[in-house]
């Protein structure tokens, strides 16, 4: 294979490219926790493809069911005929996933992308209630085609559809503002108050824990509140869980122990365990009430992509995966604390839960400098919210404490060298 240096992508990729532009390196190959370039430098992962790749990259065992099936001359492409291989992935997803929590949903396969499993969502919300509006939050991030924007907060995003985006009304999320309000008491407000000005929606839409906006964690009372508002507006509740879903946030399925039971739950990202595109909607069957092909898509049955996700669900099979998550996960807390202890020039503040966690510094700039130099190091990280003002990190649920070990000692080298020559804000 031809080596290519970044020039190529300069003269011949549009401009809209953007982690090209964070990693400047051209990529070769990766295993596990790290990847390497043409130069055959190494480096740690702590992106874990956003959040598409919980399982580290090129998993072992997925990648010899993957291989497995292509040489057999397996289906690669059926629309949403059945296949062996999505059958497969039904009864393993049922029997190891949604059985033991005792849940249960219909499964929808939409376009294998995240903005897909939206769409269909809150699509289908409108059909189900015959209402058009949708209450989303502030600082969610829900993907990029029209409706998915039309709940995205993000505003630089937003002015990127061209048109007006209309029929949401955008809500503050848990502790937007302040601890002091109470924002399930304002939107209860706007709801009851017929001069609010606010319709009943057909969907809330939200993230329990916000990536792109922030890595802000919804608390679990905040979570269970909202949810009895829904159910006392007959309003369908919707949870994206894109990309805080499949164990990112400790549980597989991210509001786990705040006890929610949401009428539509959208994964994407890690759901196909290897990097493949996938995308599930699911949905309680009493809400299941499509007409045959009223919401398709040439690539909703994308078979290779079961073969792997079908694979995957095994780590779930045994509950150590998920105590050594929560373990690793108070690992990475506590590295965090004490980075903001040591370091008072970030005037940080540590967001998330599980292995979706960061430091926000109100620190112009320093957030972005951080992963930066952390990638000169060896390490790729990205940053997250409005103003990039969070360096996030999302390593994958696999990693070794050693893996965990070395990451974190180049953000914490990252950090010393930097926090000096930036200014603090005061409090």
């Amino acid at each position: 294979m031809v080596n290519h240096d970044l020039k190529i992508f300069e003269e011949l990729e549009s401009n809209v490219r953007s982690y090209v532009r964070s990693f400047p390196t051209v990529f070769k190959k990766a295993k596990g926790y790290k990847m390497w370039d043409i130069d055959g430098k190494e480096y740690i992962d702590f992106f874990s493809g956003a959040g598409a790749l919980n399982y580290g990259h090129n998993d072992e065992k997925m990648k010899q069911k993957l291989v497995e099936y292509i040489l057999s001359d397996g289906i690669t492409h059926s629309l949403d005929m059945a296949s062996e291989a999505k059958a497969s992935f039904l009864k393993k997803f049922n029997d190891v996933i949604l059985k033991p929590r005792g849940m249960n949903y219909k499964v929808m396969f939409p376009g294998p992308t995240g903005t897909n499993t939206v769409e269909s969502a809150l699509k289908l919300a409108r059909k189900v209630t015959g209402r058009t509006n949708v209450i989303s939050f502030t600082n969610g991030f829900h993907g990029m085609t029209i409706g998915s924007l039309s709940v995205t907060g993000n505003s630089s995003k937003r002015k990127g559809a061209g048109i007006p985006l209309q029929h949401v009304v955008t809500m503050p999320y848990d502790n937007f503002v302040s601890e002091k309000l109470d924002t399930v008491e304002y939107l209860d407000r706007f709801l009851e108050d017929n001069g609010s000005g606010v319709e009943i929606p057909a969907a809330m839409i939200l993230e329990t824990v916000q990536g792109e906006g922030g890595i802000n964690a919804a608390s679990f009372e905040w979570l269970r509140r909202i949810e009895a508002i829904c159910q006392r507006w007959g309003i369908i509740l919707i949870i994206d869980d894109v990309q805080a879903g499949v164990g990112r946030t400790g549980t597989f399925f991210s509001f786990e122990k705040a006890g929610i039971k949401p009428d539509i739950v959208c994964l994407s990202k890690s759901i196909s365990g290897y990097g493949l595109p996938l995308a599930l909607t699911l949905i309680k069957p009493e809400l299941d009430i499509w007409n045959p092909g009223e919401h398709n898509g040439t690539f909703r049955g994308n078979n290779p992509a079961f073969i792997t996700a079908t694979e995957a669900l095994t780590y779930w099979e045994d509950e150590s995966f998920e105590k050594s998550i929560a373990e690793k996960s108070e690992k990475i807390t506590e590295f965090l604390n004490q980075i903001v202890d040591k370091y008072p020039e970030l005037n940080g503040e540590v967001k998330g839960r599980g292995f979706m966690q960061g430091i926000s510094t109100p620190v112009e700039g320093l957030a972005s400098d951080i992963a930066a130099k952390a990638f000169e190091s060896g390490l790729i990280m990205e940053t997250a919210g409005p103003e990039d003002e969070v360096f996030k990190l999302f390593p994958p649920l696999t990693i070794s404490h050693e893996g965990l070990e070395k990451g974190f000692k180049v953000i914490e080298e990252s950090v010393r060298s930097l926090v000096s020559t930036k200014q603090p804000i005061a409090n």
